[in-house]
């Protein structure tokens, strides 16, 4: 089986929009080169911050195209692919080119709202559908169910191209229990921007950011001393990242990750419906917040 370390900062690409609904291929390709110079460790493509429920079939499959072409295996890709339909879920994963994804990132099938037998039996068929490394994703805030981490290490434990989890369930006893019990090609990620360093510290190999599309270079430089051990001063970047945090979850995601790309002049802040802008106000305060971090701001 292909091996993919996750250790590091990975991060969840949002898809940006132009002024008119449509996808901005070009915005796309700039934000791709600015993880690339900025020491990205790997790319997530079409996960939750990539807004993909609202991406037709051809646009998902052309952003794909689009970002494999551009990172040319310089670092790996990261596809995500579930659903609340294991059948759909395992035939979506026929169509896709095995040679060019590194990995899969899919997650607890939502609204549904199966048992943990049901997680369990989903996770289990795709695992025997897809001959690459799947990394399970858990977050029960937007799924509506969250996964134990007795169903966790069940499934780490019982296929080997599991080899992983990314853990957004904010539980910090959870995660704790499932890095105790963990099998040793078993990775944990953070999947929450704003509690990665103290999970650093408790044993997970980093995380796959939301903050990182805009700081790639300043985050990711957190992840790594705390990484090293160097926890004095990754505790220090945290705490100057901590107003920026809470004010990129104010209006959603990624409402607040799109007023920073924006207000920094990466792409424009548009979204698609359900999911609307982040308001004048959080979009001001996002802004002053950048300042404090002596961020550049596009001239207005």
């Amino acid at each position: 089986m292909r091996q993919i370390n996750l250790k590091g900062m990975g991060v969840a690409m949002v898809t940006p929009f132009k002024s008119n609904g449509d996808v901005d291929y070009i915005a796309l390709l700039r934000l791709i080169d600015y993880q690339l110079q900025n020491g990205t460790d790997y790319l997530v493509v079409l996960g939750t911050t990539a807004e993909t429920p609202t991406l037709t079939e051809e646009e998902q499959k052309e952003i794909t195209r689009l970002i494999i072409d551009r990172v040319n295996g310089q670092i790996p890709v990261i596809l995500g692919i579930g659903g609340n339909n294991t059948q759909a879920v395992i035939d979506k994963l026929k169509t896709i080119d095995y040679h060019k994804i590194d990995a899969i990132l899919s997650v607890v099938p939502y609204y549904n709202k199966p048992s943990q037998e049901g997680i369990y039996q989903h996770y289990k068929h795709i695992a025997k559908a897809t001959p690459l490394p799947l990394i399970l994703y858990n977050v029960p805030g937007r799924t509506g169910t969250n996964m134990s981490a007795e169903t966790t290490l069940r499934l780490a434990h019982d296929f080997n191209n599991i080899i992983g989890i990314k853990e957004a369930s904010g539980n910090i006893t959870q995660v704790s229990d499932i890095i105790k019990n963990k099998p040793g090609h078993f990775q944990i990620i953070s999947g929450d921007d704003g509690i990665t360093f103290p999970l650093i510290t408790l044993g997970v190999v980093g995380v796959i950011s939301v903050i990182g599309n805009a700081l790639p270079k300043e985050f990711g430089k957190m992840v790594r001393m705390a990484l090293s051990g160097d926890y004095a001063n990754a505790l220090a970047i945290h705490h100057n990242f901590m107003e920026l945090f809470e004010l990129l979850n104010i209006d959603g995601n990624p409402a607040g990750v799109k007023s920073l790309l924006n207000i920094m002049g990466y792409a424009e802040k548009e979204l698609r419906l359900p999911l609307i802008s982040a308001r004048i106000t959080t979009y001001e305060k996002i802004r002053n917040a950048l300042r404090k971090l002596n961020v550049s701001c596009r001239e207005e």
